[in-house]
C-alpha cells in the first residue's frame, strides 16, 4: 500500500509505484499531481484521514494528470493548473503538450491521458498554494509550474529535472529525455532559475528528494 512520508513541515510525499518512480505531494492541504491513473485507489487510500482542498498540477503529462478526474471526483475537490496546460486537461489530450503530435510519445499520451476534467482555477506566477508560491517554469511543457516556499527553501519542481532515470532506474540527477520536453532550452533555463534559489530540499516528480544544493549546482554547471 502506498504511504505518505514526511519531507518537510506541511509537506508529505506519496509514491504509489516502487522506487519512487512517480511522486505526488500534499502541500498543506493541496495535493500536487495525481499520478497516471492506475494507482488511483492506492492514492485515495493513502489520503484517507487527511484534509485535501484542491488538486494542483505541475503539468499535464499523463503520468501526473492521468488520475486527476478520478481523484477530484472521489474527493469532491477542484482542479488547478497553468494556463497553457488547460486545453490538454479539459480535452483529456496530453498530445497537445508535445512539440510534434505525430511522434510516438504524443500518440501514447493521447491514449493514456486521463478523462477530461474542468479547470476551476488557473495558476500563475506569484499565486499561493497553501504556504507555497507558484513559479511559472515553462519548458518541459508549455505551462509547467513549480512550487516554492521561501521560509525553509523547499522546492517542488515537477519534471524540470528527474532524480531517477525512468528507463534504467538508476538513481541520479538528469534532464528529462528530449522527446519528453516541449522546449529543451527553456526547460534548462527553468532549472538554472530554480537552482539559483538555493533550495534546501528539492522534490521531484520522479526520484527521491534531494537535500544538497551543491549537487544541484554541480549537475547544472556543464549545462
Amino acid at each position: 500500500m502506498a504511504q505518505l512520508t514526511d519531507v518537510a513541515p506541511g509537506v508529505l510525499r506519496l509514491s504509489p509505484l516502487p522506487l519512487d518512480l512517480v511522486n505526488m505531494y500534499l502541500l498543506d492541504d493541496v495535493l500536487v499531481d495525481a499520478g497516471g491513473g492506475l494507482g488511483t485507489k492506492r492514492i485515495l487510500a493513502a489520503l484517507r484521514g487527511h484534509r485535501v482542498s484542491a488538486l494542483a498540477l505541475t503539468h499535464a503529462h499523463f503520468d501526473h494528470h492521468g488520475g486527476s478526474h478520478a481523484v477530484c471526483e472521489a474527493l469532491g475537490i477542484p482542479l488547478w493548473c497553468g494556463e497553457e496546460e488547460r486545453p490538454a486537461v479539459e480535452a483529456g489530450d496530453g498530445s497537445l503538450l508535445y512539440p510534434d503530435p505525430s511522434r510516438c510519445i504524443a500518440r501514447v499520451a493521447r491514449r493514456l491521458g486521463g478523462p477530461p476534467h474542468p479547470v476551476a482555477r488557473v495558476l500563475r506566477e506569484g499565486d499561493t498554494v497553501g504556504s507555497f508560491t507558484v513559479l511559472a517554469t515553462p519548458g518541459h511543457t508549455p505551462g509547467h509550474l513549480a512550487f516554492w516556499r521561501q521560509r525553509d527553501r523547499v522546492l517542488v519542481l515537477g519534471d524540470i529535472l528527474f532524480h531517477r532515470n525512468p528507463v534504467t532506474l538508476r538513481h541520479r540527477l538528469m534532464f528529462p529525455y528530449r522527446f519528453l520536453v516541449y522546449d529543451y532550452e527553456q526547460n534548462a533555463a527553468a532549472a538554472r532559475r530554480l537552482a539559483a534559489l538555493e533550495p534546501a530540499v528539492v522534490c521531484f516528480g520522479h526520484g527521491e528528494p534531494l537535500r544538497d544544493p551543491d549537487l544541484l549546482h554541480a549537475f547544472l554547471r556543464p549545462a
